[in-house]
């Protein structure tokens, strides 16, 4: 299978809120482009990212307020100062120094104060601006509004005396936070605590808030607006050095977002917003007792009843940022495990139908052939195998998961048995390679070595060697390997409440010599971008 006109290629993961900046976190500006030119001199022709939009409680990108919105703690300072939007003096005072981990708090204080400045000098009759906002108003307008008032009841709860009354009680996803953590880091009213009219949506009320809170969601408007306008940018100097983006889709969406209070009946909760049940997974290769991830379950009947608009609208956005795009914990489709609402782990869940192939069905005849790459890792049946491969998706490998059996482990390239997969010597949600090798138990670091006739000691380039030279079409591999880093930089450790989403790199980690060596691997095994290039 050919993804992205080229017969074999090879990619990078890398997060924005991971790239050094002088801001105290990642973000789409300079240092993004930098990035890509980083890519193209090491014959990179992916660059993988997580879900961009805004995070919740635990800093998650997996438990976002919106499916549709950007992250505003992505907008670069840099491009704000260019754009006229501050001065140069705010753009220093933005500065916190460079570090190799993100300080949400202190950033979320910092990036925010700057973004208001920057609105203090915007217009709302700018062309461009009223041209995004039309085009966007399917999700835009209920994205504003939710945020909007939000913060609204968020300020009434600081001040009322039942102040408890407004936490979010479902908040707890897989980490399954506790209460001093949602108290800690929640921000603002959950919209099940809001007043009925508004909870309910009566057209009534969303007038007269869409009205009393007009400042306020003209402001959201220009938070998206300013990321759209800098992802463009930054996407199209991708094109332009023939590197795609992949994005990813995770297949939930979180309890407190704009989706589930602006589509209710496409989600299966009960009154006033409490699920019925929530989503999960069995104990798996991560957890002994399965991962709980709390997010609602959809109501399939509703969605299939409305031919899957809100899919299509959500895939339609996705491709519009992105050029390729991974579709999170794909099983899903096929079957989901459904876990009682208020259960204390995932173990006493159950396996029921998802809507199959039908949901990609009507997304295609929309928006035409979808360039997906389904996660399609832990507890795969023939069912979920054959939907994929029915629908012409290439699936995941991942190499870490190779060695903690025999040689029929699925995940040994020699069992390849297409070369429509993409092969990954790990995700966000594994440890670093070299992290993985030096924890891991001694029969499976000899399985390791004897597969690769290597002595251990450089076990992440072993591993990126044996990803670039399988028949996967694409080889994807995380920075940290590249760089070979333990395990103190890894991203994400699932069932694990807090630490994650944290890593930064530094400029070092960017250096010509990683770039060398990518692009030397993907000369001998043929993964260099198959068009004239000046640098090879």
């Amino acid at each position: 299978m050919k993804l992205n006109g080229y017969k074999r290629c090879a990619g990078i993961i890398l997060h924005p809120t991971s790239l050094p900046t002088p801001y105290g976190i990642g973000d789409i500006g300079t240092a993004a482009h930098g990035f890509l030119d980083f890519l193209h001199s090491a014959g990179m022709s992916y660059w993988q990212i997580l879900p961009l939009g805004p995070t919740g409680c635990g800093d998650s990108p997996y438990q976002s307020y919106s499916a549709f919105a950007a992250n505003p703690l992505l907008i670069s300072p840099d491009g704000l100062l260019a754009e006229g939007f501050i001065t140069q003096e705010d753009q220093h005072a933005a500065m916190c120094g460079r570090s190799d981990r993100v300080d949400y708090d202190a950033v979320r204080e910092g990036k925010t104060a700057l973004l208001r400045k920057a609105y203090a000098n915007f217009s709302a009759d700018r062309p461009d601006y009223a041209a995004f906002a039309r085009e966007n108003a399917y999700w835009l307008d209920d994205y504003a509004l939710y945020t909007a008032l939000r913060g609204h009841f968020a300020q009434v709860r600081k001040h009322s005396k039942r102040a408890d009354d407004y936490l979010c009680y479902y908040t707890r996803f897989s980490e399954m936070l506790s209460y001093e953590d949602i108290q800690g880091q929640y921000e603002g009213a959950v919209w099940t605590s809001w007043p009925q009219d508004i909870r309910e949506r009566e057209e009534t009320a969303v007038t007269r808030y869409t009205r009393e809170l007009a400042g306020e969601i003209t402001y959201v408007k220009f938070e998206q607006y300013l990321f759209h306008s800098q992802w463009k940018r930054l996407h199209e100097r991708a094109r332009e050095l023939g590197i795609s983006i992949v994005g990813d889709m995770p297949i939930f969406v979180s309890m407190d977002s704009a989706d589930v209070w602006a589509h209710p009946k496409l989600f299966d909760i009960g009154t006033c917003g409490v699920p019925n049940a929530v989503a999960g997974v069995p104990p798996d290769y991560f957890s002994s007792t399965g991962q709980l991830w709390g997010n609602p379950l959809y109501n399939w009947g509703q969605n299939e009843l409305t031919d899957y608009v809100w899919w299509t609208q959500r895939m339609k956005k996705a491709f519009e940022d992105c050029d390729v795009l991974r579709i999170d914990h794909f099983r899903g489709f096929e079957s989901y495990w459904r876990v009682p609402y208020g259960a204390e782990t995932a173990i006493h869940g159950k396996w029921v139908p998802g809507p199959g192939a039908a949901l990609f069905n009507a997304a295609e005849r929309e928006l035409g052939r979808l360039s997906i790459i389904a996660e399609d890792l832990g507890v795969i049946t023939p069912e979920v195998t054959a939907l994929r491969e029915s629908l012409g998706y290439p699936g995941m490998a991942v190499l870490q998961f190779a060695f903690d059996s025999d040689a029929a482990n699925t995940y040994l390239p020699h069992n390849y048995d297409t070369s429509a997969i993409v092969a990954y010597t790990g995700t966000h949600d594994n440890d670093t390679s070299r992290g993985w090798y030096e924890s891991a138990p001694e029969t499976t670091r000899d399985r390791f070595r004897r597969y690769l006739n290597v002595s251990g000691d450089d076990a992440a380039w072993d591993m990126i060697r044996l990803a670039f030279g399988s028949v996967a079409s694409v080889a994807i591999v995380p920075l940290q390997d590249v760089c070979g880093l333990a395990s103190h930089a890894r991203m994400n450790t699932p069932g694990i409440a807090s630490g994650n989403w944290h890593f930064r790199c530094t400029p070092e980690m960017l250096a010509p010599q990683w770039a060398e060596g990518l692009r030397y691997l993907a000369g001998i095994y043929n993964r260099l971008p198959a068009r004239p290039d000046s640098e090879g």
